[in-house]
């Protein structure tokens, strides 16, 4: 109990702390062919050699042939870096910021999902501080210095790194992941140009709606989040519930694209001034030891931990709820109905109730990183110690019978 009383002055203290200074918001270029104001900007910046990230499959598509074609006409010089996978792993890192320094780019664009972004993000700031290594950068506010112009395209609507100043890690020889926190990697220019998500397939646009779901919901129910940070958790949820379902279905329809892709930009701010929570801290855990993908071990993890949560965010979810149009008679039967349609919704986009990848024998280590993860920063409803870590874990391993 002394423990966890001084978990919470640490969190309080954070928490003021960011009312005090609220994570800077990049501009934002919106809008059908707004992709296009990457060559407007870089001029306008006075830079002429572009560094631009992306994956194998955006290149394939042809997504970014006219801003290729623009950024020649223009003069501007580009070199294109496309090695990263599944998740941004500390090699594709440095082979990044090797691009860079080779090609003596002067500007960083990342066009593609949340891992090419914090690739990206880490990239750059391995840039400004070459004295650093990736793990020394780990934690808060390890970096403290101004990055090479960095633009931010996201052509899925899941991470919300646009606009956050979190970029996550995973070192594959540790076989963890851990986030990077700094005010400065909050890109100076964010685009949002939904005709580049429209090709998105349908696993890929559930995990990582679910992960701007997550984003969201984690936001709002943590404690000492400002009104600032729970506004637009809110309007970050609505915009994803009511979404979410129209782009599943139907992955041409740019109009709910769009507003995906503002869900989770809104969710991305909230979360970066409201922290996220053991959701997360599980996802992460079990994401680095077993290569899950972060958007689908947090849809799976998120109403297990909401559940396990019980009476200390009944409020907080029964305001979700009636924002979204969910009926109860009070705010338990609005939070269990409003959980209950996560995992509908979950299962309706072909998500599993459960993790069996994760070994039995690896819980006591998956939990005991989950814990060094997020006490005592996040503020998280209540405080769980490693047998009730361990007991959540196993829940997400083996799912409910009921389902």
């Amino acid at each position: 109990m002394v423990r966890n009383g001084f978990y919470r002055i640490i969190q309080a203290c954070v928490g003021v702390f960011l009312r005090l200074h609220p994570c800077p918001l990049p501009r934002i270029c919106e809008g059908s062919g707004s992709l296009m104001q990457i060559i407007w900007i870089t001029k306008e910046e006075g830079k002429s050699n572009l560094l631009i990230l992306t994956t194998p499959g955006t290149l394939r598509r042809g997504a970014l042939d006219d801003l290729f074609a623009g950024l020649q006409q223009e003069g501007i010089a580009y070199t294109i870096y496309s090695g990263i996978r599944e998740e941004p792993d500390i090699d594709h890192i440095e082979e990044a910021v090797c691009c860079y320094k080779e090609h003596h780019c002067d500007g960083i664009a990342a066009i593609g999902g949340g891992s090419v972004i914090d690739c990206a993000k880490v990239a750059a700031a391995r840039i400004v501080r070459p004295e650093k290594s990736i793990p020394q950068m780990k934690g808060i506010f390890r970096i403290r210095k101004k990055l090479p112009l960095f633009l931010a395209v996201p052509t899925t609507a899941g991470s919300g790194s646009e606009v956050t100043m979190a970029a996550v890690v995973r070192d594959g020889q540790a076989q963890s992941k851990y986030p990077v926190e700094d005010f400065c990697l909050v890109p100076a220019y964010t685009v949002l140009d939904a005709r580049l998500s429209v090709t998105l397939p349908q696993k890929l646009t559930a995990e990582t709606g679910m992960d701007a779901l997550t984003h969201a919901i984690e936001s709002y129910t943590n404690r000492y989040g400002s009104r600032y940070a729970r506004d637009y958790a809110k309007k970050a949820m609505v915009l994803i519930w009511e979404n979410l379902p129209l782009v599943y279905e139907d992955g041409t329809d740019e109009r709910a694209r769009s507003a995906m892709l503002r869900g989770s930009s809104y969710a991305g701010v909230a979360f970066t001034n409201a922290m996220v929570g053991y959701v997360h801290a599980i996802a992460h855990a079990v994401g680095g030891r077993y290569g899950i993908s972060h958007g689908l071990a947090n849809a799976v993890i998120l109403p297990v931990v909401l559940e396990a949560y019980g009476k200390s965010v009944e409020k907080s979810l029964a305001e979700l709820a009636d924002a979204v149009g969910i009926d109860g008679s009070d705010d338990a039967q609005k939070a269990e109905a409003f959980i209950g349609q996560i995992r509908e919704r979950g299962r309706r986009m072909g998500i599993p109730d459960h993790l069996d990848q994760i070994q039995e024998a690896d819980i006591p280590l998956l939990a005991r990183n989950a814990i060094r993860e997020a006490n005592p920063l996040y503020p998280v409803p209540q405080i769980w110690d490693q047998k009730r870590m361990e007991e959540v874990i196993k829940e997400v391993r083996k799912g409910r019978k009921s389902c």
